[in-house]
């Protein structure tokens, strides 16, 4: 991320805003089980995440270093371990969460599709992708090109084969902010859920 980027994720703002973010950005659902947030930055998110679900067990990672560092500060004394972490190659065993948590960090992973497929690789199935991106679009563009930061844009129809893909189920994709970010709740389908037997008709 951009300087600029970065020093907003570290502010006062963003910790007062955390906490209000929480139940928009994951569209209401329970956070529960073992639970990991890609792209965490300083920790904020992921703090107001432990005050509000506090029986999760509760990892967040950041591929910079520094962002790391401030968020082992920020986040001492509470039930969270954070770690340095590249996206698009988790160092975590298969199918080792409950849930995936990315709060407006996608676009900067340019290789973007490589972290759904890590994503999909650690959920257990049945588990949940949850979070919400920057959609492609004028202002977004021309924000990014201004601050310089490396990027790529989301665009829905990308994201759904993306999800497709690696063998997620979108349950609740909603465009808002006058189509400026996507909201979503993805599903990785269980083997009970392709079985015909738990298919619920009767024979």
């Amino acid at each position: 991320m951009s300087t600029a980027e970065a020093l907003f994720c570290r502010s006062a703002l963003w910790h007062f805003l955390a906490p209000r973010m929480i139940p928009w950005a994951t569209q209401d659902c329970s956070l529960a089980g073992r639970v990991l947030e890609i792209g965490g930055g300083s920790g904020a998110m992921a703090e107001a995440i432990i005050h509000s679900h506090g029986q999760v067990n509760l990892t967040t990672t950041d591929v910079d270093p520094a962002m790391v560092q401030a968020a082992q500060r920020s986040l001492a004394g509470l039930p969270i371990e954070a770690r340095q972490a590249d996206a698009t190659a988790l160092p975590f065993a298969d199918e080792s969460f409950d849930m995936v948590v990315s709060f407006l960090m996608l676009h900067h992973v340019v290789e973007w599709e490589q972290a759904v497929a890590e994503v999909a690789r650690v959920l257990r199935p049945g588990g949940l992708f949850v979070g919400y991106d920057l959609l492609s679009s004028r202002v977004a563009g021309w924000l990014h090109r201004v601050d310089g930061s490396p990027h790529r844009l989301i665009e829905a129809d990308a994201f759904e084969s993306a999800l497709e893909q690696a063998g997620l189920d979108p349950l609740r994709l909603r465009s808002t902010g006058g189509g400026l970010v996507l909201r979503f709740v993805v599903h990785k389908s269980s083997i009970t859920d392709h079985n015909p037997s738990n298919s619920g008709h009767g024979t």
